[in-house]
């Protein structure tokens, strides 16, 4: 599995090898060492598994939680096709208001990983998308936030031809600078101690 570290302080994407053959293909899309080696420490203790299908165009996001508890992930596409975004939104992070985005797929499997506090969207690229997620703590509406996706000042580069499709919540999210302003975006430090505080048994290691 190849590890790659993106824009965004500590998240990362990963690259599983598949094996094809006359029958079809297995892949790993998490693995254990590979990921700790790449991310210095463990998976987070995995509180609820979700599963998402979007037709062509839908855009989810940017959605974020609530700082503490807040919420790590690991996400890769089972079928069909997205552009995932990761977008800093932790107030200090020194990649604040910084995003990046990788296109997961089932060809090549890859997959993200979404440290404490940073903000996700994706972007369905084609019908019968399936997106597969890992999280480190249930889903409490109260906690989810969102910002706007099409913030000018984040600036996430959409492709042409595709005409987004959003929730009622996600299309009138604020703006990053107008959620920093309200207080509700995560603190860096704050995000820093809640991703340690998932492995208590090894006294944080985030």
């Amino acid at each position: 599995m190849k590890a790659r570290a993106l824009a965004v302080a500590g998240a990362f994407t990963f690259v599983p090898e598949t094996y094809p053959d006359d029958r079809g293909l297995f892949v790993s899309p998490f693995q254990h060492s590979a990921f700790e080696a790449a991310v210095g420490h463990p998976l987070f203790p995995v509180r609820q598994t979700n599963h998402s299908h979007s037709r062509r165009g839908v855009l989810r996001g940017v959605h974020y939680t609530l700082t503490p508890p807040g919420t790590a992930k690991y996400v890769y596409c089972a079928r069909g096709r997205s552009l995932d975004f990761v977008v800093d939104v932790r107030v200090g992070s020194p990649t604040y208001g910084r995003w990046d985005s990788v296109v997961l797929d089932p060809r090549e499997f890859p997959a993200m990983y979404f440290p404490v506090g940073v903000g996700h969207a994706f972007l369905a690229l084609e019908d019968d998308t399936v997106m597969s997620y890992m999280l480190s703590g249930e889903y409490v509406p109260a906690h989810e936030l969102a910002v706007s996706a099409l913030d000018p000042a984040l600036g996430l580069r959409l492709p042409a031809g595709v005409r987004p499709v959003f929730s009622d919540r996600d299309r009138v999210a604020p703006t990053l600078e107008e959620a920093r302003a309200a207080g509700t975006l995560p603190q860096y430090a704050a995000s820093r101690e809640a991703e340690a505080a998932l492995w208590p048994a090894q006294g944080g290691r985030a």
